[in-house]
């Protein structure tokens, strides 16, 4: 079948299935500032399709074949869609109307500017791709922005600028980011996950590697040096590349000397090419977001942005929601949320607590997807040992359906090993109920998780 193009100077309907997610909704936004007529369907309410209807879209609180009407030219879903069951789907194919995947819009949508920048990687998009939005932010660039997570700065999770610079996350699940466009890509690391799709870590290199090698002669990739066999990666690459990372003159992009203030937000001396350039200050905490922060500084210095706008850009970056986001108090402790997943991530988020003033550390995790669950149950219990008390509640399945192979009790059966108070507890009443009853002044409450265990702490400093 041959793939729609859409002129973008001929705006159309668009009906875009699972409206509300948080990448749907920016890519619906921008398009609606564009003058394109806008329609979608989503299974419950929220702010970001309020939002969306408040700025012209017609959204529907269900998915059936009746939302798809005569008037609509293409219809865009994501990689979740069951083909199978889906009705708008299925009516849109019965009407002949073209579909596409939300990738292949956001590629086409990166033909239109010459700085559309991809930000990819295991862990770490949204939160470099914030970082650099701050960097672009303050240097007046009048940049559009799509990132995977709400950002202070500019409201949302979207912002429509008029010049030639666009920077987006890129993710490898279902390989969807060779799909884009872009004249900078960045590749932050390089791990297993997302086995219900890749075959093993072999198969996400690969991926990685044709993600780079998609970009034109005048392209820039810049890479995390540590990578293991980068070489893999970057050779015959017909662009130009740079490496980033840490205490090493042998990477392009180089942090030295780092240290953490008495909030544990990080600060370094950055160097390029062996050569000192600035003291780089950090309004988060964590070795990885010194990581994160190269990365983005390399993506503006290619871009031309001097290092004091950096610098500004930088320190006024707190933090993506749901990243090592601190939501208050209860009872005098601190409860922070974060969106840790994947055991490299909660690894990355319970070192980075270290640094942060508190006595012991509680951590509520919730695993993400069954999938996920049994590829990693080893590492999940060996990444959580680095608190002093553990509580995991059960599975969000998300996009996948309990086989009944894998439960949060293997985790918690693992974590026997280690010298951690660790606890299984089904219900979120009964999980705060039980935090309220054993943690203590001055501890840190971390609730852990890409589903909706972020209610706990919402709760906790709401009573």
């Amino acid at each position: 079948m041959k793939m729609y193009q859409i002129d973008f100077n001929k705006p159309i309907h668009i009906h875009f299935m699972g409206i509300g997610g948080i990448s749907m909704s920016g890519l619906a936004e921008i398009l609606i500032k564009e003058g394109f007529s806008i329609s979608g369907s989503d299974i419950h309410t929220s702010d970001i399709i309020k939002h969306l209807e408040d700025k012209g879209a017609k959204v529907y609180l269900s998915q059936t074949a009746d939302n798809i009407t005569d008037d609509i030219d293409l219809v865009v879903y994501t990689a979740a869609i069951n083909f199978d069951t889906n009705e708008e789907y299925k009516e849109a194919i019965r009407r002949n109307i073209p579909v596409m995947k939300r990738a292949t819009l956001l590629g086409q949508m990166m033909h239109n500017y010459q700085n559309a920048i991809a930000v990819s990687g295991t862990h770490g998009k949204t939160t470099t791709t914030s970082m650099l939005s701050y960097i672009l932010l303050a240097g007046n660039t009048d940049p559009t922005i799509s990132v995977g997570g709400i950002l202070d700065a500019i409201n949302g999770n979207i912002r429509v600028g008029h010049s030639e610079t666009f920077v987006t996350e890129a993710c490898e699940y279902t390989n969807s980011f060779l799909e884009f466009f872009p004249k900078i890509s960045i590749i932050l690391n390089i791990e297993e996950d997302h086995m219900d799709f890749f075959k093993d870590l072999d198969d996400i290199r690969h991926s990685f590697r044709e993600f780079a090698h998609k970009l034109p002669d005048y392209g820039y990739l810049i890479i995390n040096g540590e990578i293991e066999n980068i070489n893999y990666i970057v050779d015959g690459l017909e662009a130009e590349y740079a490496t980033f990372g840490l205490e090493n003159d042998s990477y392009d992009y180089c942090a030295k000397n780092i240290g953490y203030d008495a909030f544990g937000h990080a600060h370094f001396d950055y160097y390029y090419k062996g050569e000192f350039i600035d003291h780089i200050q950090l309004n988060v905490n964590g070795e990885h977001n010194v990581k994160n922060a190269l990365a983005a500084i390399a993506a503006a210095k290619r871009i031309g942005i001097d290092v004091d706008t950096m610098k500004k850009g930088l320190l006024g970056f707190t933090g993506a929601k749901r990243r090592f986001e601190l939501k208050g108090t209860c009872n005098d402790f601190t409860v922070v949320d974060d969106y840790a997943h994947h055991p490299t991530e909660i690894r990355a988020t319970l070192e980075s607590a270290k640094n942060y003033p508190h006595n012991e550390l509680w951590c509520v995790f919730q695993p993400h997807t069954y999938s996920r669950t049994i590829a990693f149950l080893d590492d999940f219990a060996k990444a959580l040992s680095l608190c002093d008390h553990v509580i995991v509640t059960d599975i969000y399945a998300a996009r996948e359906k309990d086989t009944g192979i894998v439960s949060s009790k293997d985790i918690v059966d693992r974590m026997t090993d280690y010298d951690v108070d660790v606890h299984y507890i089904k219900e979120f009443d009964d999980i705060e109920k039980f935090i309220l009853e054993n943690c203590k002044k001055n501890d840190l409450l971390i609730t852990m998780g890409a589903g909706n265990v972020d209610s706990i702490g919402n709760s906790l400093v709401n009573r």
